[in-house]
């Protein structure tokens, strides 16, 4: 996992409730090229498949979130874990 490590630390540091980075914002931060399958919506939810230890998704549960790639793949939404959903 320790690649993702800068991930988990950079969530830690968060005092906002959600925001969003880019795939290229991530790579930086972790100083390598994430793969083909980071574009999936999949490769991203810690909800699915829990029981598949996948060490993207251990980081952003450590790092204390929740992870949802935007709709138009322009990025990932990060959402503080137990946060209620505001209905629209």
């Amino acid at each position: 996992m320790a690649d993702y490590d800068p991930l988990r630390d950079h969530l830690k540091k968060q005092t906002r409730d959600e925001f969003t980075m880019t795939i290229e914002e991530i790579e930086t931060l972790l100083d390598l090229a994430l793969p083909r399958a980071s574009h999936r919506a999949s490769w991203w939810d810690v909800t699915r498949a829990p029981e598949e230890k996948m060490p993207q998704r251990v980081a952003i549960i450590d790092g204390g979130y929740e992870a949802t790639r935007l709709p138009d793949g322009s990025g990932i939404k990060f959402r503080r874990q137990g946060l209620r959903k505001k209905w629209r």
